[in-house]
């Protein structure tokens, strides 16, 4: 098991522009758990989960570029990479194809699995401060970040306008930060 290294945030985006090497292994081994726990909620499989979080590190290698500290937090700017990818993925024609001549034995070891992969997730505190929501934010926020469903799809789901849909979504997320904020 690694030992992960703390460096401050701004440090780690700053060496991560400058494509230090060194840097890109700490933000792997500091949220590597974390973000394959995203993607293997969405796609309930070990080997594709796996490669998805392997495409998820090389955007972000190749995006860095891209991130702006003053529209969020690192970590939100990963998840969101992450999700966007395994959802990506799970709509693809070739996801759906695989899921079809999926093996028995598969099956049998994702659900042995799905425990594991909670705890994963869970390390970063997350999933408790979800519970901490309104009980019609924590099934959104299930939705939508952990199932992959659209926001279209949420509003059918409850049968509410998609505009009160993103503005719950918004509210959680809110909340979220909040509870989430360092200082």
């Amino acid at each position: 098991m690694s030992k992960k290294t703390k460096i401050p945030e701004e440090q780690l985006v700053q060496l991560l522009k400058n494509k230090d090497r060194e840097a890109f292994a700490i933000l792997y081994d500091n949220y590597c758990n974390a973000l394959y726990g995203v993607v293997f909620r969405i796609v309930n499989d070990e080997p594709l989960a796996q490669d998805i979080l392997q495409e998820v590190f090389v955007k972000i290698w190749k995006n860095m570029e891209f991130y702006d500290s003053s529209k969020g937090r690192l970590f939100t700017w990963l998840i969101n990479i992450t999700r966007n990818t395994a959802i990506d993925k799970y709509r693809s024609q070739e996801f759906r194809q695989h899921a079809k001549n999926q093996k028995l034995d598969d099956s049998v070891n994702q659900v042995n699995m799905a425990s594991s992969v909670n705890t994963k997730v869970d390390h970063i505190g997350l999933k408790e401060q979800i519970s901490q929501l309104k009980p019609e934010y924590i099934q959104m926020v299930d939705l939508l970040y952990y199932q992959g469903y659209t926001h279209e799809e949420v509003a059918k789901e409850f049968n509410i306008p998609l505009g009160t849909v993103k503005t719950r979504i918004r509210a959680a997320i809110m909340q979220l930060r909040e509870k989430l904020m360092v200082n």
